[in-house]
């Protein structure tokens, strides 16, 4: 409900005066420990940091198995009864002379460091997800705690109205207004409601359906502002987990055009043969040697090699594209923590006191009819709306805090308590 009416210059001066006497805004450091041990049973539970890391260890196994020869020896048996009898043995081996093995090692080794990285990413951005679902969550808990407080305070000016109605203090229209307010306060009410199940629900599509049933704890929201943006230190990008997943892949892209190149390379195949060889009575032993080689005719691997220096090019490119958007996120993420820090900063130099104090002095000023009841509740619906804006602020001051220590690398080091220290 809108209610535009001026409101009385004393009406306005007794109410801001009591929002003198500011709380001062004291920074946090280091995560709340609650919040930590919180981002641990995130990642304990989260399906992707899983998948994360199943993928991190297949890369490892295939890194392995990338090292190890790349052909295995051959035993061959033959014998034949005929005219001749013949029984040989033979042994034989493919070798890698043109360094399959260590190309073919090398890139495995770049999958996995890219893994790795990836793995840590995952943690980080999952965490950085978690963290601003349940900054709005918290935001929303406050919000509909704060509602439950309008609705009481607008059923309780409801009751008011009707007995100053009852007693010929107050005009239908008035009473009529009283009426609306305590409907709009419900509805309103029952939207926030709405508002933190779905928030409820953002957090359990990240870790899972132990966090969405409203029996589950959750950590609050922390009563003071997190550091300023300047106390907090970047890493260097290439302490940055994308930035190392990039220049893994970069290497693993290189890696994979040797890998090419030298699988155009044929490589012999060396058989030692040895056995007996029997014709009538005489019976004669045999030992031999071959060599054989493919002939690259039909395929001589060109297509793969360009492909190779494709996916190398592409790779180049992703990581220049990476470094850009790196320096624009970073640059982005902190103007806007700074810009919404220093306006939650003022709003607590400036807020005002507890909103039943508010209230009461309100409700006396109506009582005494100094401010009509369409002006009480525009002042009232305004420091509500009010306190509600500040909640809301101080959510979005979190979220972008967590935006800007993902983009500066420093995410983990605030959960560890660690921010403090010079990033590397």
């Amino acid at each position: 409900m809108s209610l535009l009416r001026s409101v009385p210059v004393g009406a306005v001066c007794l109410l801001w005066a009591t929002w003198l006497g500011a709380t001062p805004s004291v920074e946090s450091p280091a995560a709340p420990v609650a919040l930590r041990e919180a981002v641990q049973m995130v990642w304990q539970a989260s399906p992707e940091v899983a998948a994360a890391q199943a993928g991190r260890d297949a890369a490892l196994a295939r890194a392995q198995a990338a090292g190890r020869p790349l052909y295995n020896p051959e035993l061959q048996f033959e014998a034949e009864n005929a005219d001749v009898d013949r029984r040989v043995a033979g042994l034989g081996l493919t070798l890698d002379l043109s360094g399959k093995r260590s190309a073919r090692a090398a890139q495995g080794e770049a999958v996995a460091q890219a893994s790795e990285a990836a793995y840590a990413l995952a943690r980080r951005d999952v965490a950085a997800r978690w963290l601003k679902a349940w900054a709005a969550q918290a935001q929303l808990a406050r919000q509909v705690a704060l509602g439950r407080e309008r609705v009481e305070l607008m059923r309780r000016f409801d009751a008011l109205a009707a007995e100053r109605l009852r007693v010929g203090d107050l005009g239908s229209p008035e009473r009529y207004l009283a009426a609306l307010a305590l409907s709009e306060a419900q509805m309103q009410q029952a939207v926030l409601q709405g508002q933190e199940a779905a928030a409820r629900a953002a957090l359990s599509a990240i870790a899972g359906a132990a966090q969405a049933r409203e029996s589950a704890v959750l950590p609050p929201m922390p009563a003071e502002l997190p550091t300023t943006a300047d106390g907090v230190a970047p890493r260097h990008p290439d302490a940055l987990p994308e930035w190392a997943q990039m220049r893994a892949e970069q290497r693993a892209a290189a890696a994979g055009v040797r890998v090419a190149r030298r699988a155009r390379v044929p490589d012999p195949t060396v058989s030692l043969t040895g056995g007996t060889v029997r014709s009538g009575a005489r019976r004669d032993r045999v030992a031999g040697i071959s060599v054989s080689i493919p002939l690259p005719l039909l395929n001589s691997g060109s297509a793969e090699v360009a492909a190779a220096l494709a996916e190398e090019n592409a790779a180049d490119a992703r990581l220049r594209a990476r470094e850009f958007a790196q320096r624009a996120g970073l640059l982005e993420s902190k103007a806007r923590y700074a810009a919404l820090r220093d306006a939650a900063s003022a709003f607590r130099a400036g807020r005002a006191g507890a909103l039943n104090e508010r209230a009461m002095l309100l409700e006396k000023l109506w009582r005494a009819s100094e401010i009509g009841t369409a002006d009480y509740l525009t002042q009232l619906k305004q420091s509500l709306d009010t306190a509600l804006s500040g909640q809301e602020l101080e959510a979005q001051v979190w979220q972008a805090w967590f935006d800007y220590l993902a983009a500066a690398g420093r995410l983990q080091d605030w959960l560890a308590g660690s921010l403090a220290e010079n990033a590397p």
